[in-house]
């Protein structure tokens, strides 16, 4: 039950930073593909933000009797998985902006 409150909580901290984040008022930076980094970043969020849903609703399936267990350890470990990803590149864009602030003119 604590993990199923957890996976909860950490989506919808994402779907805030998402829906409120500097990211949503940054202005568009081109790649050579055409897509900028702030819809790249936007997307992830979302990815992220719907792992943790799907986790959650395979708990509640298995909570009622509908879905195998294996298939919400998985959901919980896809969802931990990418945010914890989302939190290394996170940090890596703050050491990053760190570092660029670091550098003298």
């Amino acid at each position: 039950m604590a993990t199923n409150a957890f996976a909860a909580g950490a989506y919808a901290a994402i779907q805030n930073i998402g829906a409120k984040g500097a990211m949503a008022k940054a202005a568009p930076v081109a790649n050579p593909q055409g897509m900028n980094f702030g819809s790249l970043l936007s997307s992830t969020l979302d990815s992220v933000g719907d792992a943790g849903r799907r986790a959650d609703s395979q708990a509640l399936a298995v909570a009622g009797g509908k879905a195998n267990v294996v298939d919400v350890v998985t959901a919980v470990a896809e969802s931990e998985t990418a945010l914890q990803t989302l939190v290394a590149v996170r940090d890596r864009m703050i050491s990053a902006y760190e570092e660029i602030m670091r550098m003298q003119i």
